[in-house]
């Protein structure tokens, strides 16, 4: 008990501390666009939150919030970064929302079935999802003129513009969580055993 609890907690802060360069760094976390960062953190949070837990995955999911204020503050790189991602709601609710549900989905999977990886796969392409839709959808919501300025539109082209979004960055990041978040997940549980109990 005491073993499996403190390879939880190494691995946690492992995931935690991958996430914090991840935040930090272009290319390791996010690929710079100029218009709307491609990210590829949110692989780290569903792994966490499959290997352990919706609780331990919404934690990593907290801090990769907390990373992505620091960086609009410090070092944005898209040009709404300062005005949007320095707001708590839009940077750290959704990160949050994709390792719990990402978690209670691949439990769900897990309890009631026997296709573990099928979970893995659907808890990745959910949580992506979760990700894309709640950020853009709370941009749109709380900051469409300011983002109808940035991106020299009217804001009633704006919904066209987020559903290219979603399109060029949503999709791809998806189908990245759904191949290799599992695959990163069974060799961690498959080396770690008594995780998965």
């Amino acid at each position: 008990m005491q073993r499996r609890k403190a390879y939880r907690t190494a691995i946690l802060g492992i995931l935690i501390a991958i996430i914090f360069v991840q935040s930090m760094v272009p290319f390791l976390g996010f690929i710079p666009t100029g218009f709307i960062n491609i990210t590829i953190i949110h692989i780290t949070v569903i792994v966490a939150a499959i290997v352990l837990g919706p609780k331990n995955g919404a934690i990593v999911g907290l801090v990769w919030g907390i990373g992505t204020i620091i960086r609009a503050f410090t070092s944005p790189t898209s040009i709404i970064d300062t005005t949007v991602f320095t707001n708590p709601v839009v940077a750290v609710l959704p990160r949050i929302a994709v390792g719990l549900i990402a978690g209670w989905i691949y439990l769900w999977f897990k309890n009631h079935t026997n296709k573990k990886v099928l979970g893995m796969a659907v808890a990745s392409g959910i949580g992506s999802l979760i990700n894309t839709v709640l950020v853009l959808g709370l941009m749109r919501l709380m900051y469409a003129s300011v983002m109808a300025q940035a991106y020299a539109t009217q804001t009633d082209l704006l919904n066209k513009l987020l559903l290219v979004i979603v399109g060029t960055n949503g999709i791809p990041e998806m189908i990245a969580a759904i191949i290799i978040a599992p695959a990163i997940s069974s060799a961690i549980l498959k080396t770690n055993r008594f995780l998965d109990k």
